[in-house]
């Protein structure tokens, strides 16, 4: 009797509660939503999605504009390499491979990109990956040189819209990877949390990002 009796109880506080998350206007409803939503997404859907994905960061926000390219996914890739044919002819890559790559017109600050796994044995030239170094947050760029050192996988990698390399990502750990991108799921969605940082920038990397 006693577990029908709770069992009723719980049926009828699971629809006061659908009532008040889904249905109440007030105030306290949206209040309760919004509580609601936040618990979901960080301690069931991010749990999830980390296990799916298989790195602890599966979606990323671009805080920079070293992978930008002018137009970004509708730019015109031809005109594009043109600029920066040079830089990549000192590193092997030509036209058509390039062509090839993941993400071959890069992407910009403010687009959320997915990640999965980056398996240091199963990585390509071409590949973009994310990694840390040893600063507040990990660096996104593309892969462009991978070598074996004591039996592991070093990697080197360059920004699209960079014109050399930075010192730190010259010799890149399998240790150091975060993930590997896989694709641009929300172009500019994340300026929606950016602009609240922007005045803590430092001024050269403040606003939309422009082709060097």
């Amino acid at each position: 009797m006693a577990r029908g009796e709770n069992k009723n109880k719980f049926k009828k506080f699971l629809k006061r509660f659908w009532e008040i998350v889904w249905k109440d206007d007030s105030f306290k409803g949206w209040l309760i939503s919004l509580i609601f939503i936040f618990v979901v997404i960080k301690f069931i859907f991010f749990p999830l999605l980390n296990l799916v994905t298989g790195t602890t960061l599966p979606l990323a926000i671009v805080e920079s504009c070293s992978m930008h390219h002018s137009g970004n996914i509708f730019g015109n890739f031809n005109n594009w390499w043109e600029r920066h044919e040079i830089k990549y002819e000192n590193f092997n890559i030509d036209k058509t491979e390039f062509q090839e790559f993941t993400l071959k017109k890069g992407f910009s600050k403010g687009d959320i990109i997915f990640i999965i796994r980056a398996k240091p044995e199963k990585l390509e030239i071409g590949d973009v990956i994310i990694f840390n170094s040893n600063q507040k947050n990990p660096i996104i760029h593309r892969v462009i040189d991978i070598r074996q050192e004591n039996g592991k996988y070093v990697f080197s990698t360059i920004g699209d819209n960079n014109n050399g390399q930075l010192a730190i990502e010259q010799s890149i750990s399998e240790d150091q990877l975060v993930g590997k991108a896989v694709f641009n799921l929300f172009p500019s969605v994340g300026w929606a949390k950016l602009v609240f940082y922007e005045h803590l920038r430092p001024e050269s990397e403040r606003g939309i990002c422009s082709e060097n």
